[in-house]
């Protein structure tokens, strides 16, 4: 089979799940054997659902999609399903196999190798990094030997190196790639094209060149459609007037009058539907609890993960209000596993002061229950259950309409971000402890996220592998467990 040969073709594809959420309306795209695709869109626009139409894990409504014959396809997930969590590493990638694989070994250690992961086959899932398990959702894919490799998000909880070893895989990768993904810098080292799905239109836009080409290129169109109606609308004026002062002339001028008013009309319907660009969340202020003060954490010693096992390590951290402290290390050292025990409250060897609210992101989002809708899990954290607070506090993120009655399990993860950063302002916490919260949320939003960062004025833990993010919240201590 030749390289450059149509593989994937969507023709007048529409789907959506209910009127109330379309996701394609009459949309066509293709897709080229060895292209490398970035695919953009809004959180929540429908980018994974697009995925399960190719991998035919979803039907489309009308339309038709064609795959070039034996054409073998693999998604790298954004997430481990909660029921998998407890299987073994070969069970795991045995998974994704319809029949039995007698030499899987190997195989498991040649994609664990790649992907820059040593891993014992007979550890349970759970046990691994947020990193980590993303390090095996991608060996996942790549065991499969697909024809194409849809990736969702891979550089979550990704370290540098992590992201460093993917990037260079990519960029040598010979076989077809979509890559959902909201890092530009990731984005733009391996990409020849891109795929836009617009909220608002419902349609896929095709364009040729790395992800920046194709930002410049919309901000160039964006600008030459508003251009073209600015001058149209002073034409449409200009007829307009004309046609009352010919209408008001009586006899034949009324011909002309009624000429001029086709004309304005006509150049109505010329008027182009200049692109809206993804809105982004409003500026927002995590308030900090107010009747604490003092010494709010104290940290004299915490475990790390040296050779898989655990070291105990001595540290002198101690944080009041308005102290922000950036926590640092790779993937696997047990950052994650710090915050989850400091906030439970089970770490040894650190005190967090009686009566301090602990507002915790986690970067799987498992403190929210699946079960509850948005808005009852916005409700629950309120002091004061007040509906319009809540309301007013959604929208400023995004969620309104339907998503405040859609349960947190059927949610994007982008939109299962953004409930969670509700939810911080809503709790106003004293200590807020943050795990990798730029993890699947649109770029757009964070410039945003890090200035209500930035200026929170109680106590923070921060972990986020993603330098440019960091960079624009103040840190005013550095906690690295690799020291």
């Amino acid at each position: 089979m030749q390289r450059g040969e149509v593989i994937v073709r969507f023709e007048k594809v529409s789907f959506g799940f209910g009127i109330k959420k379309p996701i394609l309306d009459v949309a066509s795209f293709s897709v080229r054997r060895g292209t490398k695709i970035a695919f953009m869109g809004q959180n929540g626009a429908g980018k994974s659902t697009i995925f399960g139409l190719v991998t035919k894990a979803n039907e489309p409504e009308s339309g038709v999609i064609s795959l070039a014959q034996g054409l073998t396809i693999a998604v790298g997930r954004q997430v481990i399903p909660r029921d998998e969590l407890d299987l073994t590493v070969r069970e795991f990638f045995e998974k994704v196999f319809p029949q039995k694989v007698y030499d899987i070994d190997p195989r498991i250690d040649a994609v664990l190798e790649v992907v820059n992961l040593a891993a014992d086959h007979d550890k349970v899932i759970r046990a691994f990094s947020g990193g980590q398990q993303a390090r095996l959702l991608l060996a996942c894919a790549l065991i499969q030997d697909p024809d194409i490799l849809l990736l969702d998000e891979p550089t979550n909880n990704l370290d540098k190196s992590g992201i460093a070893h993917l990037t260079k895989f990519l960029v040598e990768y010979k076989k077809t790639c979509i890559v959902i993904s909201h890092d530009a810098d990731f984005l733009n080292s391996f990409t020849d094209g891109v795929l836009y799905l617009d909220i608002h239109t419902q349609k896929v836009e095709q364009y040729v060149g790395n992800y920046s080409d194709v930002v410049k290129e919309i901000a160039l169109r964006v600008e030459k459609e508003i251009r073209k109606n600015a001058l149209l609308e002073k034409e449409i004026q200009e007829n307009k007037d004309k046609s009352n002062f010919f209408a008001n002339k009586g006899g034949q001028m009324r011909m002309v009058a009624k000429r001029m008013r086709e004309k304005a009309a006509e150049m109505e319907e010329a008027k182009v539907d200049v692109r809206k660009e993804d809105k982004t969340i409003r500026s927002f202020v995590i308030p900090a609890q107010s009747e604490i003060s003092g010494e709010l954490l104290k940290i004299t010693s915490f475990l790390t993960i040296k050779d898989h096992k655990p070291v105990e390590r001595k540290g002198k951290v101690s944080l009041r209000k308005d102290q922000h402290l950036l926590l640092c290390g790779p993937n696997g050292i047990g950052k994650t596993t710090l915050l989850e025990s400091l906030a439970s409250g089970t770490a040894k060897g650190s005190i967090i002061s009686p009566g301090v609210r602990v507002g915790y992101y986690r970067q799987d989002f498992s403190n929210l229950d699946f079960d509850k809708t948005a808005g009852q899990e916005l409700l629950a954290v309120m002091d004061r259950p007040f509906e319009e607070a809540m309301r007013s506090c959604a929208a400023g993120f995004l969620i309104t309409g339907e998503m405040i009655n859609t349960k947190i399990g059927n949610l994007s993860e982008g939109q299962k971000g953004l409930v969670a950063f509700a939810r911080l302002v809503l709790l106003k916490p004293g200590l807020l402890i943050l795990d990798e919260p730029t993890n699947h949320i649109n770029f757009r939003h964070l410039p945003v996220i890090a200035k209500a960062l930035d200026k929170y004025e109680g106590a923070m833990i921060l972990v986020s592998h993603v330098p440019d993010f960091v960079s624009q919240i103040r840190i005013d201590e550095v906690l690295d467990l690799e020291r």
